[in-house]
């Protein structure tokens, strides 16, 4: 049977060992990289400076075209390979103008479903029940293919059900929340819907907890994510210091309550 090892250094599958027949490879993404030689996250209050390759701006372009028919303005005459981050993001708060929290968070589900093929969601039930495998496994895919969007990531280990696993995936600095330094956008363009995905469409229990302190992130494969009411990012407020959308007077960031 053949296995995989997925790590992040540029696209390639090989044999491992250097066996022409092996069924063993070594399959490694390539990912955005930080362009500070240290490769650590700017610290809290400044943007992280990334250098991004064909295998990111695939995924930015692919995903910013699928918004862009929901965003206000219209859509842009950018070409494919001419999206980057910054204008992802654009496209992300062009989304949330007019709109309510449900209407913003069910945007991204539609475009999530219009990223997959028909039957995609039952075909994943069936593949990856929701066993300690899978969501090991689904959280060691979460680390080179989430790189784009959120920045350097690692497993971790966490308890879920009373049982310690690897299903647990720790978000250095979150790069959406850092670029739109947006609360709302975080919860509602990112957390909910992804939680919800994965939870109800995949059958693959996910909760999300951003620490908003820092712009890290934990990801919990295996748990599921409380009510809405319930979790404490319902109840944080904007940062005044990095939202053009923010009001500072309010306790919770508005674009949460509405």
């Amino acid at each position: 049977m053949a296995t995989a090892k997925l790590s992040c250094l540029p696209t390639s599958c090989i044999p491992a060992k250097g066996h022409r027949n092996s069924s063993n490879y070594h399959i490694r993404i390539k990912c955005a990289g930080i362009a500070d030689p240290s490769g650590i996250p700017a610290p809290m209050g400044q943007k992280t400076e990334y250098k991004d390759g064909w295998f990111e701006k695939a995924f930015m372009s692919l995903f910013a075209r699928k918004m862009e028919k929901f965003a206000s303005g219209g859509e842009s005459k950018k070409g494919f390979w001419d999206w980057d981050y910054e204008s992802f993001v654009d496209v992300s708060k062009r989304v949330m103008i007019g709109r309510n929290r449900q209407q913003q968070q069910e945007v991204v589900r539609e475009v999530l479903l219009s990223m997959l093929p028909p039957g995609a969601p039952a075909q994943f039930r069936k593949l990856f029940p929701p066993t300690k495998w899978a969501e090991e496994f689904n959280a060691s895919l979460t680390v080179p293919f989430f790189h784009w969007l959120v920045g350097p990531s690692e497993v971790i280990e966490v308890e879920v059900n009373g049982e310690k696993q690897r299903s647990g995936v720790r978000i250095t600095k979150c790069r959406y929340l850092e670029n739109s330094g947006c609360v709302g956008m975080c919860v509602n363009m990112c957390k909910i819907p992804t939680q919800d995905f994965f939870t109800n469409e995949f059958g693959l229990p996910l909760t999300m907890n951003p620490n908003f302190e820092d712009m890290s992130c934990g990801m919990i494969y295996g748990q599921v994510p409380p009510p809405f009411e319930e979790d404490p990012a319902s109840k944080q407020s904007c940062y005044a210091s990095f939202c053009s959308m923010a009001k500072p007077s309010s306790d919770v960031c508005h674009k949460l309550k509405i």
